[in-house]
C-alpha cells in the first residue's frame, strides 16, 4: 500500500513540477514578447502608457493688433470672461464662507440689469437640477473687464468666472468694411471671417505651441521629470496707411449725409496723390464688428460691388483720344440728342442741348453727346477698351482685401461703344478709379494703391514687410495730365457747369461728376424712378500741387442728385486742408471776421504800414528785418484777406527767422520766400521743427491733431 502511495505521491510531484515549468515557460516567452513587441493584440503599449503618464497643453498664439498710420489701435485682443454659477452644495465646506449659490432669487435680481435680461431667464439657469454649475447662455458670455469688476462687487457667493480672450476693436464701426471682423470658436481659436482680418488671418493668427509633461495619477505635473516645449509664435502687428483723423473725417460726412438727405448706400475713398496709400475709406452703412449689429451685407462695396460708374469716365475716354493724338479741344459738335445706327437716341442731360460748342466746353457740361461724336469721329471700340485697361479697369487693383472685384469692360456694337465713353454699360469699382486718377497726379504714371504701411513681429520689433509706392505704368503725357486737370478745374469753378456744386473758395478742388442710371435687376434695361441712380465724383486737391485723390459715389441719393455727396466731399476737403496747415477761406464771413484788400506798402514807411493795417483791424503783422522801410509784403497788393491771416511785411533793416514753430505749411514758405531762403520740406502739416543750413531752411511737418473718436 505505501509503495502505491508513494508512485502516486511521486507521479503527482511529477506532474506537478511539469506543469509549472510549463506555465513558467509560458510566462517567460509572454514577458520576452511583451518587451519586444511594439503591439500586443493590436494595441501600441507605449502610445497608451504615454496617454496614461504624459499630458499635452496648448499654448495660446496672440493675435496680432492692427494699427492705423498715428499708432491708433483699430483691432487687438482683451481679456473676456465667462460668467458662470456653482450650484452643488457639495462645494461648501464652512457655511459661513459659502462655495455655491445659496440665495438664487438674490443672485438673479442682481445680475439682471448687469447681463440685460430678465430675472426670470436668469432662475432658468440658476434652478437646473443635477449639475454642478451652469453658465448663463449668450448673456453671460464675452464680458468685458468693467462688467466682470460690477460683478464681483455684488459678492455673491457661488459666481465665478472662466478667463478667454476675444477680439476687440475699440472705435466700433469705424472702418468696419475695411477691417472686416473675428470671431472665436468653441476651442477659443479667433479667426478672421472679413476684411483685413481675413487677409491676414494667418499672420494676425500666429502658430499656438505646446507643452508635454509627465502627470501622476491625480493629473498633477510629476516633479523632476523632463518635460517638451514648443513655445507659441504670436502673430504679428499689421500697421495700415490710414490715417486715423481723415477716416474720422470721412466717417463723419457720411453720416451727416445720411442724417441730412438719406441714400441706399455711400462709399468714398481718400488716396495720397503722389504715393497711391489709402488714407481713409469708407462705406455706409456699416456695422460695429464688436457685436456685428447693423451688419447688411458682406461685401466691401468700396471693391467688391462694380457698378455702372457714369460720367467720372468720361475723364478717361479724354484721355484716351489726347494719347492717341486724336484730341482737339476746340473741335464743335452740336449738342442735344444723337440717334445710333439701331435707333437708339442718346441725349445730354439737358435734352435741348447747349448748340454748337467745342469739346472743352462738352465735358465741362457733361455732355455725353460730346463722347459720342469725340468716339465716332476720331476712335474706336479696341481703342477705347485697350486705354481703359491700361489705366486699370477690367482688372483687380491687388489691393490687400478679401474679395476684391475686377468689373467688365464689355462692349461692342456701336450703341454700347458710345455708353462705354460716358460710363454706362461696364461696371467699375471705386478702388479702380482711385487707381486711373493716380496718373493725374504722378506725371502720367499709374501708381497701385495700398493699404498697408507695415508689418512687424511683435516678439522681436522686426519689420517682416515694408509697403511703398509701387509705380505702374506711364499711361499719358505731360500735356495730358495738364489738359485734364485744366479740364476738371473748369468744370468745378467754371460758371454754369455741372461740377460747381463742388467748388470751394480756393478753387483748388478739381475734378469731374457722374449720374449713371441703375440697371434692373431682370437685365431688361434701365430703371426709371427719379432716385434710381448713382452720382459720383472723382477729384483732386489741391490741384496745384495734388496731396490727394478722392473718389466718392452714392446710391439712391435723396435731396438732390449731387447735393448728399458734394457737401460730404467739400466737408473731407476742407478738413484735410486744416488737418494738413492749408489755407482755407472762410465760405461766410463770421461776426468776428473781418474782411480786408490788402494795399501796397512797398517804399512806404513801417509805422505808416502798422498804423493802416491796424485801423483795418488786420493785427496779425510779422514784421521781418529792424528797418523803417518796408521792401517787400505778403499777401501782395489787392489780394482779399481777413483778420485771420498772417501778414508779413519785410523791411530794409537786418533780417532774422522768427520762430515758426506752429506755422502753417503755406504761412511758413511764404516768410522763407520773402527772406530769400530755400526750402526742404519732410511731411504734411505745421511746423514742428526746422533747421537752418546756409540759405536752405528744412521744415519738419505734421497735421495738426484732431480728436478722431469712436
Amino acid at each position: 500500500m505505501r509503495k502505491k502511495k508513494r508512485k502516486k505521491i511521486v507521479k503527482y510531484s511529477f506532474f506537478v513540477i511539469i506543469l509549472s515549468l510549463f506555465l513558467f515557460g509560458v510566462i517567460i516567452f509572454r514577458m520576452f514578447e511583451l518587451s519586444c513587441s511594439k503591439k500586443i493584440d493590436g494595441t501600441d503599449l507605449q502610445k497608451l502608457a504615454s496617454k496614461r503618464t504624459m499630458k499635452t497643453e496648448t499654448i495660446k498664439a496672440e493675435r496680432g493688433t492692427i494699427y492705423s498710420n498715428n499708432n491708433d489701435v483699430l483691432a487687438q485682443n482683451v481679456s473676456s470672461y465667462t460668467l458662470i454659477a456653482y450650484l452643488d452644495p457639495k462645494r461648501t465646506t464652512d457655511k459661513d464662507n459659502p462655495q455655491h449659490v445659496v440665495d438664487k432669487e438674490k443672485t438673479a435680481e442682481e445680475l439682471a440689469p448687469i447681463l440685460n435680461i430678465s430675472k426670470d431667464e436668469i432662475l432658468k439657469y440658476l434652478n437646473k437640477e443635477n449639475v454642478y454649475q451652469t453658465e448663463f447662455g449668450r448673456a453671460g458670455r464675452n464680458l468685458s473687464e468693467l462688467e466682470k469688476a460690477e460683478i464681483e462687487k455684488l459678492k455673491l457667493p457661488g459666481i465665478d468666472f472662466i478667463e478667454s480672450s476675444k477680439r476687440y476693436y475699440p472705435k466700433g464701426n469705424f472702418m468696419s468694411y475695411t477691417l472686416g471682423y473675428a470671431t472665436q470658436d468653441e476651442d477659443g481659436n479667433i479667426s478672421g471671417k472679413m476684411g483685413l482680418e481675413l487677409y491676414y488671418d494667418k499672420i494676425l493668427r500666429g502658430e499656438d505651441g505646446k507643452i508635454t509633461y509627465q502627470k501622476d495619477l491625480r493629473g498633477y505635473r510629476i516633479s523632476g521629470t523632463k518635460e517638451y516645449k514648443e513655445d507659441a509664435v504670436n502673430g504679428k502687428d499689421i500697421y495700415l496707411t490710414i490715417d486715423s483723423n481723415v477716416q474720422f473725417f470721412i466717417e463723419q460726412a457720411l453720416k451727416e449725409a445720411k442724417e441730412n438727405y438719406g441714400y441706399e448706400w455711400f462709399t468714398m475713398v481718400v488716396a495720397d496723390a503722389k504715393t497711391g496709400a489709402i488714407i481713409g475709406m469708407s462705406s455706409n452703412p456699416n456695422f460695429d464688428p464688436n457685436t456685428r449689429d447693423g451688419i447688411t451685407n458682406y461685401l466691401d462695396l468700396t471693391i467688391s460691388n462694380p457698378y455702372e460708374p457714369g460720367s467720372t469716365m468720361k475723364t478717361f475716354t479724354y484721355m484716351a483720344a489726347m494719347e492717341n493724338g486724336v484730341y482737339d479741344g476746340n473741335e464743335t459738335y452740336e449738342s442735344g440728342t444723337y440717334e445710333t445706327s439701331d435707333g437708339t437716341v442718346i441725349g445730354d442731360w439737358n435734352r435741348n442741348g447747349w448748340g454748337t460748342i467745342t469739346f472743352d466746353k462738352g465735358y465741362a457740361l457733361s455732355s455725353n453727346v460730346g463722347v459720342i461724336n469725340l468716339i465716332k469721329r476720331h476712335m474706336n471700340s479696341a481703342m477705347l477698351r485697350s486705354y481703359f485697361r491700361r489705366l486699370g479697369f477690367g482688372r483687380k487693383t491687388g489691393i490687400q482685401l478679401p474679395n476684391e472685384a475686377k468689373g467688365s469692360l464689355n462692349f461692342k456694337y456701336e450703341t454700347e461703344i458710345f455708353n462705354a465713353g460716358f460710363g454706362q454699360g461696364i461696371t467699375t469699382t471705386p478702388m479702380q478709379n482711385i487707381e486711373a486718377l493716380t496718373s493725374l497726379t504722378n506725371n502720367g504714371v499709374i501708381m497701385k494703391p495700398y493699404l498697408v504701411k507695415k508689418i512687424v513681429d511683435k516678439d522681436t520689433g522686426e519689420v517682416v514687410y515694408k509697403g511703398s509706392k509701387k509705380e505702374g505704368e506711364r499711361v499719358a503725357s505731360t500735356n495730358t495730365v495738364n489738359k485734364m486737370i485744366s479740364l476738371m478745374s473748369d468744370t468745378v469753378n467754371g460758371i454754369g457747369n455741372t461740377g460747381s456744386a463742388y467748388r470751394i473758395p480756393s478753387g483748388e478742388l478739381v475734378g469731374k461728376t457722374g449720374t449713371a442710371q441703375i440697371a434692373s435687376s431682370d437685365g431688361s434695361g434701365y430703371l426709371t424712378g427719379k432716385e434710381d441712380i448713382i452720382s459720383s465724383f472723382a477729384g483732386v486737391y489741391p490741384k496745384s500741387n495734388p496731396e490727394i485723390i478722392i473718389y466718392a459715389s452714392v446710391s439712391r441719393p435723396t435731396g438732390g442728385m449731387q447735393r448728399p455727396i458734394s457737401n460730404a466731399v467739400k466737408e473731407v476737403v476742407s478738413n484735410i486742408a486744416k488737418y494738413y496747415g492749408e489755407t482755407v477761406e472762410e465760405t461766410e464771413p463770421a461776426d468776428n471776421v473781418t474782411n480786408y484788400k490788402m494795399e501796397s506798402f512797398v517804399n512806404e514807411k513801417l509805422d505808416k504800414a502798422q498804423t493802416t493795417l491796424n485801423a483795418a483791424g488786420m493785427t496779425n503783422i510779422i514784421v521781418l528785418g529792424n528797418g523803417t522801410n518796408v521792401i517787400n509784403q505778403y499777401p501782395e497788393a489787392d489780394s482779399k484777406i481777413t483778420n485771420k491771416d498772417k501778414i508779413f511785411i519785410l523791411t530794409d533793416g537786418e533780417k532774422s527767422i522768427p520762430d515758426i514753430n506752429g506755422y502753417s505749411r503755406s504761412d511758413a514758405e511764404h516768410l522763407l520766400n520773402l527772406l530769400g531762403y530755400k526750402k526742404n520740406v519732410t511731411g504734411k502739416g505745421y511746423v514742428t521743427n526746422y533747421t537752418v543750413n546756409g540759405d536752405t531752411v528744412t521744415l519738419e511737418l505734421n497735421p495738426k491733431f484732431v480728436e478722431s473718436g469712436g
